[in-house]
């Protein structure tokens, strides 16, 4: 059977459809008060964010710890530029001092029945491999890029396995100047994994051997320090497309860094993933997979690549066809050049690449 177009995408957050939002969280004893008091305050403040809709805040019926606030946005990219701003950050944390544990969980909007609706509706399913693509960036401070990236090679990989349903299934290192950015591939609960990894011994001393390196300080001991940390470090993914979830031989895994003008991040992710759609239309493209990752101004695009990544530089870069340089060059904070030279400056140097083993 042919694979369509439609088949090969596993997560777009730029098809229009409306996106809700679920979050769960349990709460430290005694302070239900203090989160709904909160929560009173932030809702009247996330009403006027561009793009909301409307949320709920629910508490559960057989356990008072246990709360539920659902949120809908009229599309993904509005969700994630609220979620991503230090704005969030801070309307958040009154919130996150009385949780014990809690989980996000997003949806586009399929089908909804028994009132009228002209909100965008995701037009069919998409199809994936049950695989969740997720990314960490910083920055560390000049003239310590040898010794971070020598850190960050050399260490001993955790168990893959989390539980019964959750799988570390890779994990890879890439830095560009200062810059680290670290991608993740989980089989299973995103959370649960990060959690797991987060309590390795072997990755908990690395985490600690690059802190004195590290632009933003952190104190992994402090709870409120690392998690406001690794909220303004979530890389997370925007697009995915793969012309197969199948091993292939002469295939290998590059990163590309594209520092977008400032308001223009967004645009040059969208860009991108039209390219990336169109590419994967030929079957005979050398790029079988492409995930992009979006913060703000900050992109960074994923390839697995069979053959030479500069074999093709339009292709590599996301600029294949007519004009098509001349207009991701008006979006991007670098000076123009070719695709080439392009792909040259930005391709991010890779660190480490991880596969855990098959299981059997």
């Amino acid at each position: 059977m042919t694979t369509t177009l439609s088949e090969r995408v596993s997560q777009s957050a730029f098809d229009g459809s409306m996106l809700r939002v679920v979050f769960l969280c349990d709460l430290h004893e005694g302070t239900q008060q203090q989160f709904f008091d909160a929560y009173e305050q932030m809702r009247h403040q996330v009403a006027t964010v561009p793009g909301h809709i409307s949320d709920q805040l629910c508490q559960s019926f057989e356990n008072p710890s246990q709360w539920l606030i659902t949120s809908e946005w009229e599309s993904a990219p509005h969700y994630f530029a609220w979620v991503n701003s230090d704005e969030h950050i801070e309307q958040v944390r009154p919130l996150s001092v009385c949780m014990r544990s809690n989980k996000a969980l997003k949806y586009t909007v399929l089908r909804e029945t028994g009132r009228p609706s002209d909100k965008r509706l995701q037009a069919a399913p998409r199809l994936g491999s049950g695989v969740v693509r997720h990314a960490l960036t910083f920055t560390v401070k000049p003239g310590s890029e040898p010794k971070v990236a020598a850190l960050l090679a050399d260490y001993a990989s955790p168990a893959a396995r989390v539980d019964a349903q959750t799988r570390l299934a890779r994990t890879t290192l890439f830095m560009h100047g200062n810059r680290v950015v670290r991608t993740v591939e989980i089989e299973g609960d995103l959370m649960a994994a990060l959690r797991h990894v987060a309590k390795q011994p072997e990755v908990r001393a690395v985490e600690e051997a690059i802190n004195p390196y590290l632009v933003q300080d952190r104190d992994l001991d402090d709870p409120e320090s690392a998690r406001m940390f690794f909220m303004r470090a979530a890389l997370p993914a925007v697009h995915h497309i793969a012309a197969t979830e199948a091993d292939e031989p002469d295939v290998r895994r590059h990163a590309v860094y594209y520092p977008a003008k400032p308001g223009c991040g967004t645009a040059v992710a969208k860009f991108l993933a039209r390219q990336d759609e169109q590419a994967a239309q030929d079957p005979a493209s050398p790029v079988r997979s492409s995930t992009l990752f979006q913060r703000d101004d900050l992109v960074v695009r994923l390839l697995d690549v069979r053959g030479p990544l500069d074999a093709d530089p339009d292709l590599a870069f996301g600029v294949r066809g007519r004009r098509k340089a001349a207009v991701l060059a008006r979006l991007l904070a670098v000076p123009a050049a070719s695709a080439a030279r392009l792909l040259d400056q930005q391709t991010m140097t890779l660190v480490t690449d991880r596969r855990a083993p098959a299981e059997h």
